[in-house]
């Protein structure tokens, strides 16, 4: 019988985590606090909220509790006490990469400006990453909700801020509003400024968005893209091309795309070649972290510590990390598999 290993002691990257949703619940509540915002009942709970985003009544409400989550962060004290947080969160999960991912825009009003706000992003997670021995980067996201032209404003300011720790641009909120396509040139500033490109697909919406993410975006790495599962053709062209699915089976089932933890089809993905980051999205209200995600395969899909392994090697060769830092942590992984 295979020894079992401990998962949070696996060297991993964790690619898809959002940055007000990796707030601590503690911390939620001691910001709300702070500055008299008024939290609903289902962010002061000692379990995560009940979610379910498959109809529009539900995203509008899973939107809700986030956007009153973000307007919590008000001041750059706020931002850098949440960026440490999520970094010793993803420490102790055994990371040694993490790649947050942020839209600047959503902050700006409080923070003095959309420059300002980014500037103050990149200040804390440089400070992180030194505090914690993590390696750290911000992928700068655009909103699918607003117009495609905030997105290029985005994509310019992204590229400028490249040797500051933006290494890749993405496109977050609901795939089944607005059409891929119509986000093409902000994804093409993106490119040409050597940022990767990330965008979300095949979680709310079908294959089909996680095709328009590869034709008309050019995505290196798709947010989640679990949905390419119910297309055999775009498994092997995922596979094939070595595009990276930064897949989060607790977020499928807080969100109601699939019933039970063993419904997401990890095994699909993995046994078609396709390369997979598990990660954690929104912890502070879907409430597992980045080794939970490792977990589930574990318990829910079978993966053995082999398999495990494989896995994360997948996230760290996905990672946009330097070379040296890859290679750090692909030999913890083998040293994790010794017995």
């Amino acid at each position: 019988m295979e020894h079992v290993r401990d998962v949070s002691a696996l060297p991993k990257a964790h690619l898809h985590l959002h940055f007000t949703g990796s707030m601590r619940p503690a911390t939620l509540l001691e910001l709300a606090d702070k500055y008299g915002v008024r939290l609903p009942d289902a962010l002061t709970g000692a379990e995560p909220p009940k979610l379910r985003a498959t109809d529009e009544r539900g995203w509008f409400r899973f939107q809700r509790l986030y956007d009153t989550a973000r307007s919590c962060l008000r001041a750059p004290e706020d931002i850098q006490r949440l960026v440490r947080e999520a970094a010793e969160e993803d420490v102790k999960d055994g990371s040694g990469w993490l790649e947050i991912q942020v839209d600047p825009t959503s902050y700006a009003p409080l923070l003095g400006g959309l420059i300002p706000a980014l500037e103050i992003i990149l200040d804390a997670v440089d400070s992180a990453s030194r505090e914690t021995g993590l390696g750290m980067r911000v992928v700068v996201a655009a909103n699918r909700m607003k117009h495609p032209l905030d997105a290029r404003t985005l994509a310019r300011l992204a590229v400028r801020y490249a040797d500051r720790g933006v290494v890749g641009f993405g496109l977050s909120n609901d795939e089944r509003r607005g059409m891929a396509r119509d986000f093409d040139r902000a994804f093409a500033i993106a490119r040409e400024g050597g940022l990767l490109a990330a965008p979300h697909g095949g979680e709310l919406a079908g294959p089909s968005s996680v095709r328009d993410c590869l034709d008309d975006l050019h995505a290196r790495r798709v947010g989640h893209g679990v949905r390419a599962a119910e297309d055999p053709r775009l498994l092997r062209r995922l596979a094939e091309k070595g595009i990276t699915c930064e897949v989060c089976p607790a977020s499928n089932v807080a969100l109601g795309v699939y019933e039970k933890p063993e419904d997401v089809p990890l095994r699909v993905l993995y046994d078609a070649g396709v390369p997979m980051a598990l990660g954690a999205d929104d912890p502070l209200l879907f409430g597992s972290r980045l080794a939970a995600q490792y977990e589930i395969a574990r318990r829910d899909h079978g993966f053995t510590d082999t398999e495990l392994a494989d896995l994360a090697r997948q996230s760290i060769r996905g990672s946009a990390a330097p070379q040296s830092t890859q290679e750090t942590l692909l030999r913890g992984v083998e040293d994790w598999l010794r017995p």
